[in-house]
């Protein structure tokens, strides 16, 4: 899991200029789960990006937060849900989404 910029950067590749100019985007997480797959060697990967809160930006909404699993030799799945609450309220949401994502893709 990475939550601020710098492991996304250093662990998953994500480029620091499209960090910086797309945000919790759909680019930004199918590069997450792309470099979380090629790196780890994995079978299953999630990448969980959105905005928890507490505060606003122009181009994203406090509880939008978007989703994106892949499963190896299968194409990518992604979606965006918008979650009510404060932050620890949308955090919990999204563990929940990501996690039944999961299972619901090894089914």
């Amino acid at each position: 899991m990475t939550y601020s910029n710098e492991p996304k950067r250093e662990m998953l590749g994500v480029r620091a200029a499209t960090l910086a100019r797309h945000g919790a985007s759909a680019r930004r997480r199918r590069a997450r789960w792309r470099r979380g797959l090629e790196a780890q060697r994995a079978q299953v990967a999630v990448a969980v990006t959105g905005v928890a809160g507490p505060g606003r930006n122009a181009q994203e909404t406090r509880g939008m937060v978007c989703f994106a699993w892949s499963l190896a030799r299968r194409s990518p799945e992604s979606i965006v849900r918008r979650f009510r609450g404060g932050r620890e309220s949308v955090r919990r949401q999204s563990v929940a989404v990501a996690l039944r994502g999961v299972l619901d893709r090894l089914r």
